[in-house]
């Protein structure tokens, strides 16, 4: 229960800009210590719960701000994303989001400046909201390095769209269940969209995110693992200690591997507009249930493996949208990611507009 008391003493700049443009702070949401953990939980509060299905869990670790939102408690929410931490409680509860290129919004007080794995995220019930946040906290600041001249998008929305499309970017887990629904929402979006089956090259993406993952957890939180472990709970407890043993040639391996990747993504989108793959690997499991060890019986590897589908597109630094699917009244909230090049937020923000109005992409409320 570390921090439990602490007030900061001045808004972060995100909360500052938002409230320069009017916006109303009420408060903040659940979240699992530190952001770390698969339920949205923590030693000061229960579960926060699925508007959907009260025994199911919202997703973390933005799992508060997302229930906030589709529980019609606010219109917009706060959050960050470092391997999906505002992706998967968009998709587990039926709400759009945004994780925008990193810098789009910045971060000046972020002690390494150039890492560029996690960003800023909101969380709201459509686009438009969407949109309009963002335009209110992008505009660069000279503190934060990789938001100095960050492009923006040249693309026209002009005819149909070229998508691509992967149920699981070719190495990340998916269940079963997972798929058939993401097939049936991409035999929709042929109706608005040429789709192509096709994805870049993500060999050793998860093994790279492991580990820049584990060597940025050590780094900003190794000094309160040595003084104050035993006000830890195991999930902090076990992020922290993955990056203690690395070296510094595993760190630059890594990050060989993944300007590889990268890369790939880059050459894919010479040739599409759009890349499109879900937006969790799972639907909401029960909140007993601490952490998805295994996918359709196969047993993963780390706790963190079943968030591959979205951590590997933190690794490469891409903006992505998630927009909820059209799904049955019985049928579990289900999202999928829609990818498009740095500096591609314009675009995303347009082609959402077309997956709401056109094919039903859009927030349902929960029968609360």
């Amino acid at each position: 229960m570390l921090f439990r008391d602490h007030v900061p003493a001045e808004d972060d700049l995100v909360v500052a800009r938002l409230r320069r443009a009017g916006a109303i702070i009420l408060g903040k949401t659940n979240t699992p210590e530190f952001g770390f953990g698969a339920v949205c939980t923590n030693r000061l509060c229960g579960p926060t719960r699925n508007p959907y299905d009260s025994a199911l869990t919202s997703g973390g670790s933005s799992g508060g701000s997302a229930v906030a939102v589709a529980a019609g408690m606010v219109p917009l929410a706060h959050g960050t994303d470092f391997g999906g931490s505002v992706r998967t409680p968009a998709s587990f509860c039926d709400v759009a989001s945004i994780r925008p290129t990193p810098g789009r919004m910045p971060s000046p007080r972020r002690p390494l400046g150039w890492d560029m794995l996690a960003t800023h995220g909101f969380l709201a019930r459509g686009v438009d909201d969407l949109a309009l946040a963002l335009s209110v906290c992008e505009r660069s600041d000279a503190r934060d390095p990789v938001s100095i001249g960050l492009g923006s998008d040249d693309w026209s929305n002009a005819g149909r769209p070229r998508i691509a499309v992967t149920p699981d970017l070719g190495v990340a887990p998916i269940a079963r269940d997972v798929r058939a629904r993401f097939t049936t929402a991409c035999e929709a979006l042929a109706r608005v969209a040429d789709v192509v089956p096709s994805s870049p090259d993500c060999s050793g993406a998860v093994e790279t995110f492991r580990v820049l993952r584990a060597a940025h957890i050590a780094n900003s939180y190794g000094e309160l693992l040595r003084a104050r472990r035993a006000e830890l709970t195991p999930t902090v407890i076990w992020n922290i200690e993955a990056g203690t043993k690395l070296s510094a040639q595993d760190y630059l391996n890594a990050e060989r591997r993944r300007t590889a990747i990268y890369r790939s993504f880059r050459e894919l989108f010479t040739r599409t507009d759009f890349l499109i793959a879900p937006a969790a690997s799972v639907f909401p499991w029960p909140n007993e249930i601490n952490d998805v060890t295994a996918i359709d019986g196969v047993a993963l590897s780390t706790p963190i493996d079943y968030l591959a589908v979205t951590f590997i597109v933190s690794l490469v630094g891409f903006p992505v949208l998630t927009v909820p699917v059209w799904r049955e009244p019985n049928e579990l909230p289900f999202g999928i990611q829609v990818v498009a090049p740095p500096g591609g937020e314009s675009r995303l923000f347009a082609f959402g507009r077309v997956l709401q109005n056109e094919l039903g992409f859009s927030h349902r409320r929960p029968p609360l």
